[in-house]
Order: structure tokens, then sequence, then C-alpha cells
């Protein structure tokens, strides 16, 4: 199985910046995909960014393009996301995945962190 854990929430002012970290562990061999999703309050989990594991690939909700950018460390094996000019909307629990292939669609990623908050205050 694969562990995943989240780090870097908190809450911030519109327009500040956050980098969010995920530490996997276990057996990730195999494993193509790596997620960012969030779900705010009363709402459905949203599919955020995704790249590649091994190459360059990467997709973006348009809601976050041009501001939130995914990156990883393969020899740590973690993924970041870079979150630029924050605004309230963003306000949501952010969770990364990870699955067996590239896909925005949340069904294909089978391993999950437990989330950290991300407060965007106006």
């Amino acid at each position: 199985q694969v562990q995943l854990v989240e780090s870097g929430g908190g809450l911030v002012q519109a327009g500040d910046s956050l980098r969010l970290s995920c530490a996997a562990s276990g057996r990730t061999f195999g494993t193509y995909a790596r997620g960012w999703f969030r779900q705010a309050p009363g709402k459905e989990r949203d599919f955020v960014a995704a790249m590649a594991w091994n190459g360059g690939s990467t997709y973006y909700a348009d809601s976050v393009k041009g501001r939130f950018t995914i990156s990883k460390d393969n020899a740590k094996n973690m993924v970041y996301l870079q979150m630029n000019s924050l605004n309230p909307e963003d306000t949501a629990v952010y969770f990364c995945a990870t699955g067996s292939y590239l896909t925005t669609k949340e069904d294909a990623y089978l391993y999950w962190g437990q989330g950290t908050q991300v407060t965007v205050s106006s």
C-alpha cells in the first residue's frame, strides 16, 4: 500500500502564496500519476492539478491555471503544489493522491492523504 501525508496548509490573506508538500511512502512503484484535489465545505472534492511521476505531463483545473504549479522530487518521493495569487475561493482541504495513470478523474486515484487545510481570507 501507499501512504501519503500532506503538509504546508495554513491561513493566509488574498494574494498570498503557499506551497503544499506531499510525502509518499510504501509501495509506490508502478504508480504513474500524482495529483492534488480539494474539497470546500459542503462541496464535492474537485480536481486541482496532476502530473506524471516520470515525465513532464501536467494537468490543471481551469480555476487554478496560471496560479498553481505542481512539481515533484523523485529522489525524495515528494510532490508539491505551489499556490500563488490565492483568493477566498481557494479555501478548501487539499488532498494529494496517486494512481496508475495520469487523469483528472478522481476515481482513478487509489491512494489518498488525509488532507491539509488552506484558508484564504479577504
